[in-house]
């Protein structure tokens, strides 16, 4: 399978997400897989595709504290995207391929990068029992997501659609995730403290450092990608952009 790159900065929430969607929609056409590395343009709260956010979430609140909100095309829990790297992988999926193999396959992508920035991490055994009450993405880390000492560093969500698939996640820089509940309407399961590079590494890795090191750990496993014209990658992520960007969809349930 032939592989591209693509590094898309800091976009607002919604053009991140049409990107992430549209580049399904280039791997059922090209056959090509995708990895993608990227930014927000400002701190952004992302709800899962299913998760219920209407009373736990106050839109004109959000607004007041500068926080953007978007919902994800892949499912999981509210995390925020402020002090972190976020990487995708937009790929064909064959009918015959488990999740759980091309999650692996994926991860190992991950790990190498993180390895390369002096960051040895695991996957998580198993997912611990599902507390009561609402919880954040980084409030405890779901079976093969990646753990440096139990702590989640990198919260993971994967959707296979009609012969594509998109896994996209957060790779934390610091943790800043515990702002959730101050912005939250309702109570929050209390989280564990998160794994951050900062924390491994005793300083912040700049994002050129973090994509650099998803970039040669793909080079490693897959041969040496192609970049992708970002003008391609935004004429697929346009037919999405007006859903990401919809308060309707945002806050539909």
């Amino acid at each position: 399978m032939r592989w591209r790159f693509l590094d898309s900065g800091s976009l607002d929430g919604a053009e991140q997400m049409s990107l992430d969607a549209g580049l399904m929609d280039r791997a059922r056409e090209t056959g090509e897989a995708v990895l993608r590395v990227y930014g927000w343009s400002r701190p952004t709260l992302s709800f899962g595709r299913h998760e219920s956010v209407r009373g736990r979430f106050d839109p004109d609140m959000l607004q007041m504290e500068n926080v953007e909100a978007v919902r994800r095309p892949t499912g999981g829990r509210v995390l925020l995207h402020d002090h972190e790297v976020t990487y995708s992988v937009t790929a064909p999926a064959p009918e015959q391929e488990r999740l759980r193999d091309s999650y692996r396959r994926i991860n190992a992508i991950l790990v190498a990068a993180l390895l390369r920035l002096g960051v040895r991490v695991s996957e998580a055994s198993a997912a611990q029992p599902r507390r009561p009450g609402g919880a954040a993405c980084f409030a405890e880390p779901s079976a093969g997501e990646l753990v440096v000492e139990g702590r989640k560093l990198v919260g993971s969500a994967q959707v296979r659609e009609h012969g594509a698939l998109l896994q996209h996640g957060s790779i934390l820089v610091d943790d800043d995730q515990a702002r959730i509940a101050a912005l939250a309407l309702q109570p929050l399961t209390p989280a564990r403290p998160a794994a951050t590079l900062r924390a491994c590494l005793g300083h912040p890795p700049a994002y050129e450092a973090v994509r650099d090191a998803l970039r040669a750990a793909l080079s490693a496993a897959e041969g040496e990608p192609e970049p992708l014209d970002a003008s391609e990658a935004a004429r697929f992520a346009a037919p999405h952009r007006e859903q990401f960007a919809s308060a309707e969809w945002t806050w539909r349930i």
